[in-house]
């Protein structure tokens, strides 16, 4: 089989000053790609900044021979993102792929949270892939080409205590990807998302101590290979959601489970949903539905009698 190759292609990868963003960076450099590497080089929770992270990706993959620029705008604003994407433009002309993956953390219970950590969460992860985004999907569209990846969490698909900030983030980012992946389709533009598992520094000490087998199995590069090629030219892959790291991959998907109907007169009661409450929390017979109006059509299909 032939090698997955990204020559001529631009990606811009937000938070690619180290762990995740950084083995992308790294990968899609090696592979041909000209990477633009974002880093504002904030602390993990968002605070501060530093040029010396993106300027430290990109000296490692022009040593290595690639081709990389480094921007240290903020993805939080819709000037920082217009500003990351510019920085394609100007450098290398285009933008194919954008990698969604800058982040920051500020967890705290949810009685506890203050109202600001839930700005701060919502500004970098959701606005932050917004704002990014959209000034290269009106790129992509116009080049009728486009991958984009976006990073969502497990405590957002699955829950996990102290992170309602972030969970709620995460899984808007899903929504967004949802849209996107739907009115891209006729351009040739994929939208995916993963929930990835990985030591890096925003999860450092997250898990207690973990044994070298362990570190091993958190490495960053467990994750890089499929979000590499959900962002390749060979892949057709869009509207999905995988789950990743410590060398497993995993689909999740959003299922619809058959439904109940009420047949009786007039509008269904209480009653009636607490004495059919098993048949509609049954999972037999889900369907994935891609759009709206798949998760509409079993009512449509009984309306009409079929």
């Amino acid at each position: 089989m032939s090698e997955i190759r990204f020559d001529g292609r631009v990606a811009v990868v937000t938070g690619a000053g180290g762990g995740l963003g950084r083995t992308y960076a790294e990968e899609l450099a090696r592979r041909g790609a000209h990477v633009v590497v974002n880093d504002l080089g904030a602390s993990p929770d968002g605070t501060g900044g530093s040029r010396s992270m993106a300027d430290e990706t990109v000296e490692a993959i022009t040593k290595a021979g690639g081709s990389a620029v480094a921007n240290h705008d903020s993805v939080a604003t819709p000037e920082g993102g217009q500003a990351i994407i510019q920085t394609a433009l100007d450098h290398f002309g285009a933008v194919d792929i954008v990698i969604n993956n800058a982040g920051i953390l500020r967890d705290r219970s949810f009685a506890k949270l203050d109202p600001g950590d839930l700005e701060a969460i919502l500004d970098v992860h959701l606005k932050g892939a917004f704002y990014v985004t959209q000034p290269a999907f009106r790129v992509m569209k116009e080049r009728a080409y486009g991958r984009i990846l976006f990073t969502a969490s497990s405590s957002g698909l699955f829950g996990n205590f102290g992170q309602s900030n972030y969970g709620a983030a995460k899984t808007g980012m899903i929504g967004l990807s949802n849209v996107i992946s739907i009115e891209g389709e006729k351009y040739n533009i994929k939208s995916n998302v993963i929930a990835p598992a990985a030591l890096t520094r925003l999860t450092e000490g997250l898990g207690g101590e973990a044994d070298e087998q362990a570190r091993a199995r958190q490495d960053p590069r467990q994750v890089t290979a499929l979000s590499c090629y959900l962002v390749s030219e060979e892949s057709d892959l869009t509207h999905e959601i995988f789950a990743v790291g410590h060398g497993r991959v995993s689909r999740v998907f959003i299922g619809l489970g058959a439904p109940w109907f009420h047949e009786g007169e007039g509008v269904a009661s209480l009653e009636d949903i607490r004495d059919n409450l098993d048949t509609i929390m049954e999972t037999d017979g889900f369907i994935i539905p891609k759009n709206v109006v798949d998760e509409i059509r079993p009512v449509m299909e009984k309306l009409a009698g079929k």
